[in-house]
């Protein structure tokens, strides 16, 4: 296998960068066509310095990008990369077709840290497509809301690689809680893992969007947790609590509760009105 600073080849032409800054995964896909680039971190100096090791590897250029999602750590950096690696006209960006109203939620709130020049998709899906790379055909998926609206994962069937996108999140720090932000659909994203597991072998790794490789049992056991969290909102709704009474009313989350605000106010949120009662005073 063959490496370069900051990327490390884990199968056979695909490499992936575990980036220090946000512990983001950036990776990389090679095909006889050039390279396929999964995601592009969070700042035009950040694209630059992954396409300096990119370009180290000598494996050809970037013929394609797919960002994952619309949050700015998965993107900012699409423009350095597509312009240092093949010029922003010869690299397809793609995304889930929701993922553009996001991406322009993302530049507004970035404000003067947003790149200049900003490259946003060009080329964009509602369920599945393929990126055919010649001798390699990548498959891309949306398998529904989660982490976002319009998450996607990447499947390398060749070398039983799931690229799982921020759906999979590792934290050490945060006894493995993905990232429940104010756009998570904690209500949905269990069986939205239950298509992601669909994807995996026994054998499968998985590459997360932030935090080291793991596998499918990984998946299965972030799946259930979150599961745990969205049955108990709908218990604590049922019994008539309100979303400010929840995280104390429950003495066991399966997650800290500290990291876990947004994803009970979102799931109160989504709640279908008849699984709610009214609030106990």
């Amino acid at each position: 296998m063959t490496s370069s600073p900051g990327l490390t080849e884990i199968a056979t032409g695909v490499w992936v960068w575990r980036s220090p800054w946000l512990d983001v995964n950036i990776s990389v896909v090679r095909g006889e066509r050039g390279l396929l680039v999964v995601d592009t971190h969070g700042s035009a100096a950040a694209g630059s310095e992954i396409a300096t090791a990119i370009a180290a590897l000598g494996a050809g250029p970037v013929v394609e990008i797919v960002n994952t999602h619309a949050h700015f750590d998965h993107w900012f950096g699409n423009h350095a990369i597509a312009t240092e690696l093949g010029g922003p006209a010869a690299v397809v960006v793609r995304a889930h077709e929701d993922a553009l109203d996001g991406m322009r939620a993302e530049l507004a709130e970035a404000g003067a840290d947003a790149p200049d020049p900003v490259l946003l998709p060009d080329a964009t899906f509602s369920s599945a497509c393929v990126v055919d790379l010649g001798d390699r055909a990548v498959e891309v998926v949306h398998p529904g809301r989660g982490h976002t609206n319009a998450d996607v994962v990447l499947r390398i069937p060749d070398v039983d690689i799931v690229l799982a996108g921020d759906l999979v999140e590792q934290c050490d720090a945060s006894e493995d809680t993905p990232g429940f932000g104010a756009d998570c659909f904690p209500l949905d994203w269990p069986l939205t893992l239950d298509l992601v597991r669909q994807l995996c072998t026994p054998s499968t790794l998985v590459v997360p969007g932030h935090g080291r490789i793991v596998d499918a049992e990984f998946v299965s056991d972030q799946r259930a947790r979150i599961g745990v969290l969205a049955e108990t909102v709908r218990d604590l709704a049922g019994r008539g609590l309100r979303a400010e009474q929840a995280l104390e009313a429950a003495t066991e989350w399966p997650f800290p509760p500290d990291r876990i605000g947004e994803a009970v106010r979102r799931a109160y949120e989504h709640l279908p009105r008849a699984q709610k009662r009214l609030p106990l005073i």
